[in-house]
């Protein structure tokens, strides 16, 4: 797949204050292909989203999918720590598999790896059955801190279902570059998330957070190698756009400013 082709998602966290149904009409007239959805919290207390098969929400957002032709191809966020029950998860996972979500997007914070990749790979098996996909996500404050750790705890698991998903944020600022994307084993990689940073990193957990949530720039607006990131992606990965809304912007233009963004990368690879 060429890269000025490829569908192009937008992640939930882009707009968190939109409901799913919001999320997918303004994620439309901004020209996005599809929409992942918060269903899970980040962190205690972050916002989240239900869409309860059988509910207002999820009739809703299922005439807006079809009115729209937008996708929803991924959800998130889903937190493996020591305490992680796999099939604790598995009704949201059925909501979202009603809603044609493919892919769970997964961080690890369990410093035990042993465990750690036990319950990934049992998660994975939970996902199978709703026919989905569990992506492990490296964070440089977690654990799994850099792309080599969630690629390590993926292969370990033996899991057919699993990859790893690349945010441009995370993998560059904690090591990981434009070849080690590319070395990653074929089907490894199926979601990667585009966004842009500036200066130099940061060097405290404190830091590297509030950068994540805050000091991200819509792509090709900062120092990030993206159009390498993305000249090095397989065909079959999916792209989706994640910098999260400042105070004061206005949701429709700052979708918009994301999108051309994107527009503005692929022209370049």
């Amino acid at each position: 797949m060429k890269p000025k082709t490829r569908p192009i998602g937008l992640a939930h966290f882009s707009a968190i204050g939109l409901t799913p149904v919001e999320l997918v009409s303004a994620a439309a007239v901004a020209g996005f292909d599809a929409v992942g959805l918060r269903l899970f919290p980040a962190f205690p207390g972050a916002p989240f989203y239900e869409v309860r098969q059988g509910s207002d929400t999820a009739r809703a957002l299922r005439q807006g999918l079809d009115q729209t032709g937008l996708k929803v191809f991924d959800i998130e966020f889903v937190v493996l720590d020591a305490e992680f029950q796999p099939r604790a998860v598995l009704p949201v996972l059925e909501d979202a598999a009603a809603m044609g979500a493919e892919r769970l997007s997964v961080c690890g914070q369990d410093s035990d790896r042993a465990r750690l990749t036990d319950n990934f790979a049992a998660l994975c098996a939970v996902a199978a059955e709703v026919g989905m996909a569990v992506d492990l996500e490296n964070m440089g404050w977690r654990p799994v801190r850099g792309l080599a750790d969630s690629l390590a705890v993926v292969q370990a698991s033996g899991a057919a279902n699993a990859g790893v998903l690349v945010d441009a944020l995370h993998c560059f600022r904690n090591g990981g570059d434009v070849a080690q994307i590319a070395a990653l084993p074929p089907g490894m990689l199926r979601h990667a998330q585009l966004c842009d940073v500036r200066g130099p990193a940061p060097t405290t957990d404190e830091t590297r957070i509030r950068e994540a949530r805050e000091g991200r720039f819509a792509p090709g607006a900062g120092e990030l190698p993206l159009t390498g990131m993305v000249a090095a992606l397989p065909p079959e990965t999916r792209i989706s756009v994640e910098v999260p809304l400042a105070a004061g912007q206005d949701p429709a233009a700052h979708l918009a400013s994301l999108r051309q963004g994107v527009r503005e990368v692929m022209a370049q690879v």
